[in-house]
């Protein structure tokens, strides 16, 4: 063993290796964080040509790797805790779930079988029973920890498509599908996120099984016009896998009418499967958990805990209903989850998941609900819905920008016009889309650029619970800064 490399272990070399290469990583987290700029700014190219491996026989030793780690990754990082970093649905982490990420990594448990992760295990059961109770659904750990919300929703088409099979009386995990594919529909809202198409995908039914529903001004799914093509979808002979409603879409925050689509699904016999990897932090909210009304009447949900969580990537969950569903899933391998040790009581994790080795990812939550307590983790993801609101207000009274939707959860849409008043779509659209760009090439400012309704606009995701409306104010001048020049 390389006395420069050892592996994490008890010795007294390994222990002094650890505390090393922990504290200079440490210390150069504390410099960069102190950097007063979001990004420094180089472009695609630059970093291309700046980046260079340096891989040889002999190693360069713990420290220099993580020199040049500092100067080649995190000094040319993105600041995504900056008040001005507002694009994407990038949250900055909570200081505990830094520290869950040391526990973590130093103890390397895998969550696919009981004798590599025992106490992980158990706190990740009773996490998913408090989650659970959360949503409203009954007593029970039918639930998983994920990657995110892509592995979430696909669980949930999965088992939504397997158990549709299942009333047919066949089996999909034994005998593949069958019959003619091309009748099977998925529903979902025009603003529904790509993974339900990626996903269909994957699961062998393509992007033609997808049918989008219309949505009303506020970007959420038309009732009417479900019914309607539930019932055309009938009348064709096509037979419904699932409905996937979203509970915070992308771009808007928009909350689809999920009492009513439950409702509907209902009276059809359709899985509904909602999507709430963003809103689903309401289920929190002092302020606004009424957001999520009708949550507890769905067949399975998506949750996500590195968007308004403020956990580290990666960390998310699926909540599944009716347990007995898990059962078109189940497999046993003997090495892992025997019928011997099921029998005895042993927790069986790995038939609950799409993976096999799996990250004990939610001790970072479990570690943020102790640490914070429930009414202060409330009040952060509550700030960033009142704080959008407010920024709305601000837009809405500023001659040179336009809202471009109300918001509703923590994300504002909005324009740059020019005071000259430019009303050609085309122009609008290609001055803010060039108006994000300079902001990010700048190393100023991270503003996402969006399209609505088909034309190009700005987005401000407002997931940090240190930002301002001060704050907000001093990007949005910086965004009428970069417009003027840009005027032609």
């Amino acid at each position: 063993m390389s006395e420069l490399n050892p592996i994490l272990a008890g010795s007294a070399q390994s222990i002094e290796a650890y505390q090393q290469v922990i504290e200079q990583s440490s210390k150069a987290v504390v410099e960069w964080l102190k950097q007063p700029e979001m990004y420094q700014g180089k472009t695609v190219a630059e970093l291309r040509e700046r980046i260079a491996l340096d891989f040889n026989p002999t190693g360069l030793g713990n420290q220099a790797a993580i020199e040049r780690a500092v100067e080649f990754f995190l000094k040319d990082s993105l600041a995504v805790h900056h008040p001005q970093c507002v694009a994407h649905l990038h949250c900055p982490s909570l200081v505990v779930s830094q520290a869950a990420e040391v526990l973590i990594n130093a103890t390397n448990q895998s969550m696919d079988s009981w004798d590599q992760s025992p106490s992980a295990t158990i706190i990740e059961m009773k996490l998913i029973e408090w989650l659970r109770a959360q949503v409203g659904y009954e007593a029970g750990d039918a639930g998983v920890f994920t990657s995110g919300g892509t592995q979430s929703n696909l669980m949930g088409l999965m088992l939504a498509r397997d158990a549709f099979f299942a009333r047919q009386g066949h089996s999909v995990q034994q005998d593949g599908l069958v019959g003619d594919l091309r009748k099977l529909k998925v529903f979902c809202s025009e603003n529904a996120h790509f993974s339900v198409q990626k996903n269909m995908a994957l699961l062998g039914l393509g992007y033609q099984c997808v049918t989008q529903v219309k949505t009303d001004e506020y970007a959420r799914m038309d009732v009417t016009d479900l019914a309607e093509k539930i019932a055309q979808a009938k009348a064709n002979g096509d037979q419904i896998l699932a409905i996937v409603a979203t509970a915070g879409t992308t771009d808007a925050g928009a909350i689809d009418p999920l009492r009513d689509i439950a409702a509907l699904a209902s009276q059809n016999n359709i899985w509904v499967h909602v999507d709430a990897a963003w809103g689903g932090a309401l289920l929190l909210s002092e302020k606004y958990r009424d957001y999520l009304d009708g949550l507890e009447l769905v067949d399975s949900v998506t949750l996500d805990f590195h968007k308004q969580y403020f956990q580290t990537i990666s960390c998310g969950a699926f909540l599944l209903k009716d347990a007995a569903n898990y059962e078109l899933m189940r497999y046993q391998a003997a090495y892992l989850n025997s019928e011997f040790d099921e029998e005895a009581g042993v927790p069986n994790l790995v038939s609950k998941s799409l993976q096999t080795t799996r990250r004990f990812d939610a001790l970072k939550l479990w570690m943020g609900l102790e640490a914070l307590g429930q009414k202060q983790y409330a009040a952060i993801i509550d700030h960033g819905v009142t704080l959008a609101q407010q920024v709305a207000k601000y837009i809405s009274a500023h001659p040179l920008l336009e809202l471009v939707m109300k918001p509703q959860l923590a994300s504002v849409l909005f324009r740059f016009h020019p005071e000259s008043g430019c009303h050609d779509l085309a122009e609008t659209a290609l001055l803010n889309q060039r108006i994000g760009d300079a902001l990010l090439e700048s190393g100023r400012a991270n503003v996402g650029v969006t399209e609505h309704n088909g034309v190009t606009c700005l987005k401000l995701t407002l997931l940090n619970p240190t930002v301002t409306l001060e704050d907000v104010k001093v990007l949005l001048a910086l965004v009428e800064k970069t417009a003027k020049p840009l005027v032609g």
